[in-house]
């Protein structure tokens, strides 16, 4: 019996770490962003994603999905994460889920977007409902930061490509009467306390930069023909308006090379440092 027991342990403690590994990757979780849909799009609310490989389209429900850090890391920063995708799909998995386990590993909180998509087929959406999303986004973090750890006066925003947009929209215009107040959650400021651009859409750039927008983290490849002078315009006029900003334009590359993962260009593998470099350097990450 007790070598029978010996021999069955590498067994066991493969099941047990198999099981402990299962439960670590599903500790993720959805809140929908308004309990009962979207103000004016309430019938939609049940009508199904779809989602294919790297993709997420026929976002009717939108929400927010929570990637927690570990308590013993955690310090109490957040980020929402708007991925790309052209406002025609959401690139949740390269664009969200990745960046947010990132962000999870150097104690950050994390909400992946998913927001409505104006540019789908027929989707009866224009560019005001993914920007409700955003803001309602936001405020919803706020609301419980109690319940997700985190410091309200810590509470970024993270955008790649057309979330980048989405990010840039919340961080420098004003659209706090975007649509009718729906609870007490619409009262809570939406403003993010800083922002991190991952070469973000042409929409981003306003004319000017408010002296209260937020300090900014912008990066881009210079062969992105679409998303790499938005971050140009943007270090010049954070410059103007003495607004804290910090620009990586890499040599190599083009669009959406995401966190980095699968490039062939090493500066690239690397970028998600250089952010963490950034978040640490401004004072986000002190517990």
């Amino acid at each position: 019996m007790k070598n029978h027991f010996l021999s069955s342990t590498p067994l066991l403690l493969g099941v047990i770490l198999f099981f402990s590994n299962a439960n670590a990757q599903d500790s993720s979780y959805v809140i929908p962003l308004w309990k009962n849909g979207a103000p004016g799009f309430e019938n939609r609310k049940n009508e199904p994603e779809q989602a294919k490989d790297w993709w997420v389209r026929n976002i009717h429900n939108p929400s927010i999905t929570v990637y927690l850090p570990a308590k013993a890391i955690a310090t109490g920063a957040a980020v929402v994460i708007c991925p790309g995708g052209g406002f025609v799909e959401n690139v949740f998995n390269a664009e969200g889920k990745d960046p947010a386990n990132y962000l999870n590993s150097i104690g950050v909180a994390a909400f992946v977007l998913k927001y409505r998509l104006f540019r789908a087929e027929n989707s009866g959406y224009t560019k005001e409902h993914p920007i409700q999303d955003i803001f309602r986004a936001m405020r919803l973090v706020r609301s419980r930061a109690k319940e997700f750890n985190i410091d309200t006066a810590r509470l970024g925003v993270m955008g790649f490509s057309a979330g980048g947009e989405l990010a840039a929209w919340v961080s420098y215009k004003n659209y706090q009467n975007n649509y009718t107040p729906t609870d007490a959650i619409d009262k809570v400021n939406a403003h993010p306390s800083f922002q991190i651009l991952i070469y973000p859409g042409p929409y981003s750039a306003p004319e000017t930069v408010p002296s209260n927008a937020p300090s900014t983290f912008l990066l881009a490849a210079n062969g992105d023909e679409c998303c790499s002078e938005p971050i140009i315009k943007l270090v010049q006029l954070h410059r103007k308006a003495k607004v804290p900003v910090e620009m990586h334009l890499y040599a190599k590359g083009a669009h959406a090379f995401n966190m980095g993962y699968r490039t062939e260009f090493v500066s690239l593998k690397s970028w998600p440092q250089r952010m963490a470099d950034w978040l640490k350097d401004s004072g986000w990450l002190k517990k």
